[in-house]
């Protein structure tokens, strides 16, 4: 399969999205376990205590759910507010949410408290940065104060009619729900489906193909590709293997040259390793802190590896950070926890 496509089918007895790059398998989408508590839900909350000492407070959500607002200190016990779901909650703890909230599009993002227009910095032919800038302000012109927009990259081809209709449409459900604020803990709006969430994201120019035909999920080996990253480990180039495992405090990722002895076999498995590490850890739904282990390789390597990782993480959909090497010579990083961890998703799977 040449191109690009978006296949729609089911995994574990779950809706799930499938983007396929020539044949390969880049990214994958799962329908929530709950839509209440997925990244993206929006809830009417109600601030409950503060937690001394992190600067944070727990609210009620809908449902009974408990949240966690970072940036809650000073909130008073009993004040309402709108929040957004920000990432996957780990076991047994409060679902972490955020007073920012964003209404996305496949074209432009909505930004309530964060004003401007601001452009994708892949846009950069200056005469349509400028005539997007001017049809985002036209946009966003009698908007409530403080709000801003985000013009995505998919707007750069995108025609103008549709842009605007996009934000209309954006600026209307953010008017309906903060006029809601006041309202009683509740989920005012899930998180979206694998398939909405797939042509927000994927399904922007080239579209390529996008297919709800369950054959065409199975023929591209979706299922398989997944039972193999069961496995920790992951064969690279020259026999060389990363190994990527989950553990309760961190991601822990080695990296091993194999058979090869040379003295570039280090560098070598190492650059290849970090290429595919993003993947790897989007596949696979994991996030939080990241410790890589990498061959052998000199201290002066280190900076075309660092190089390499960010060229990688450019077209990752995951915010990501570089933190640093230990003292040890391991690379962190720290990755928001967007996705609900595959293992998760095919535990699910019912037994026969």
């Amino acid at each position: 399969m040449k191109g690009r496509a978006v296949l729609c089918g089911q995994i574990a007895g779950r809706g799930a999205a499938a983007l396929m790059v020539d044949g390969r398998l880049e990214d994958i989408l799962f329908d929530p376990a709950d839509a209440a508590t997925a990244p993206g839900a929006i809830h009417a909350a109600l601030a409950e205590r503060p937690l001394k000492g992190q600067g944070g407070a727990i609210l009620r959500l809908g449902g009974g759910a408990r949240g966690f607002l970072r940036q809650g200190a000073g909130l008073r016990p009993g004040t309402r507010l709108l929040v957004q779901v920000a990432t996957h909650a780990e076991p047994g703890k409060a679902v972490p949410v955020s007073d920012r909230l964003l209404f996305k599009g496949a074209l432009a993002i909505l930004t309530p408290g964060a004003p401007g227009v601001n452009l994708a910095r892949s846009v950069r032919d200056a005469d349509r940065r400028a005539a997007l800038t001017e049809l985002g302000s036209t946009a966003m012109a009698g908007a409530p104060p403080g709000w801003g927009l985000i013009l995505r990259s998919a707007a750069e081809n995108a025609a103008d009619g549709a842009l605007r209709a996009e934000i209309a449409a954006l600026r209307a459900e953010a008017e309906a729900l903060l006029a809601v604020a006041s309202a009683e803990p509740a989920c005012l709006r899930p998180a979206s489906d694998a398939a909405t969430g797939a042509r927000i994201d994927w399904a922007a120019p080239p579209p390529g193909i996008f297919s709800h035909e369950p054959a065409s999920f199975a023929a591209a080996g979706v299922a398989e590709t997944l039972a193999e990253l069961t496995a920790p480990c992951t064969p690279l180039a020259g026999n060389a293997s990363l190994c990527v495992e989950a553990t309760r405090a961190l991601v822990a990722c080695d990296v091993n040259t194999g058979p090869d002895t040379s003295p570039a076999a280090g560098l070598k498995a190492n650059l290849a390793a970090i290429t595919e590490l993003p993947r790897q850890l989007r596949l696979r739904g994991l996030g939080g802190q990241i410790v890589v282990d990498p061959a052998p390789m000199p201290k002066k390597d280190r900076r075309t590896l660092e190089q390499a990782l960010a060229r990688a993480l450019r077209s990752d959909p995951v915010e990501t950070a570089f933190a640093g090497w230990t003292p040890l010579g391991h690379m962190e990083l720290t990755r928001k926890r967007a996705r609900e961890p595959l293992a998760s998703v095919l535990a699910e799977v019912p037994a026969r």
